[in-house]
């Protein structure tokens, strides 16, 4: 089992759930974070003054998959964040050690 963190572009969200859904996903959780990465964030003028904006607005999508899945949720992440331009994310995978579903006691990957 791995652990899949996508930081992706908010308005890529409904594309990456959906692409995610496609190909089995179960379940996702997201959370809205801010950051920067090499674009160091951006200037923006607001009422004639100039200012910088550091930390963007992005959205962390965090799933835990088996390992039969990994290689095609990579690509569904992939293929539904990509903009082509600046910013468009990261995706970070780990190894997922145990799971646990609480309502029922499953352990492993049945509880995915």
């Amino acid at each position: 089992m791995k652990l899949i963190i996508a930081i992706i572009k908010p308005f890529k969200l409904d594309e990456v759930r959906e692409a995610l859904s496609g190909i089995g996903v179960q379940g996702i959780t997201v959370t809205e974070v801010k950051g920067f990465g090499r674009q160091k964030g951006h200037t923006e003028l607001y009422r004639g003054a100039e200012y910088v904006v550091d930390f963007l607005p992005k959205v962390k999508v965090e799933a835990a998959v088996p390992e039969a899945l990994v290689d095609r949720a990579i690509e569904a992440i992939e293929g539904a964040a990509r903009t082509g331009r600046i910013g468009d994310g990261k995706i970070f995978i780990s190894a997922l050690e145990q799971v646990i579903r609480i309502r029922t006691g499953e352990t492993g990957e049945g509880a995915l």
